[in-house]
């Protein structure tokens, strides 16, 4: 298997090092991810289930498209890629960065720039990282993470109440 290599990052987000993926979340280190939240023109977002063959919270909701930022690539094409990976987005819409999270427990040591983009699709997901997905209400996601946070990946419960708050 041809493992991923990711930047180590310090408490300000510089590189510091590089190291493969398994000795970075085996030493938990810091480094970065991108989180993209896809809306339709109905105002839906779109999520995701994490495939049950994840190494990380398998089996359950997460954002739109998310992943880890590859050594040497930026915040912006790490988005564009993960879109295009998981949900088949190969002409991606316009990117709007809202705002990043610093690296704590809650995101598994990562720095994450989450981003806001509209699509109607289709989407082609890749069965490898997502069970299933669908489109919900904002109001039905505030309820669900209410009643049973559970199963929401960390990540995004934390982001879902930094975009709700804004």
């Amino acid at each position: 298997m041809n493992e991923e290599w990711f930047d180590v990052v310090n408490e300000r987000d510089e590189v510091v090092g590089r190291l493969r993926r398994s000795e970075i979340h085996r030493l938990g280190l810091r480094h970065r991810a991108v989180h993209v939240l896809v809306f339709n023109a109905r105002g839906e977002v779109f999520l995701q289930k994490r495939s049950m063959k994840k190494d990380r919270q398998p089996g359950l909701w997460d954002s739109s498209a998310a992943g880890h930022v590859d050594s040497g690539e930026d915040y912006d094409a790490a988005a564009v890629r993960e879109l295009q990976e998981e949900l088949g987005v190969h002409e991606p819409p316009p990117l709007e960065r809202l705002f990043k999270l610093d690296a704590s427990p809650e995101t598994d040591q990562e720095f994450v720039w989450v981003y806001r983009c509209q699509h109607e699709g289709p989407m082609e997901l890749n069965p490898e990282e997502i069970e299933r997905g669908g489109w919900f209400a904002p109001e039905a996601v505030d309820g669900w993470l209410r009643e049973r946070p559970e199963e929401f990946a960390s990540a995004l419960r934390l982001i879902w109440a930094v975009f709700r708050a804004r």
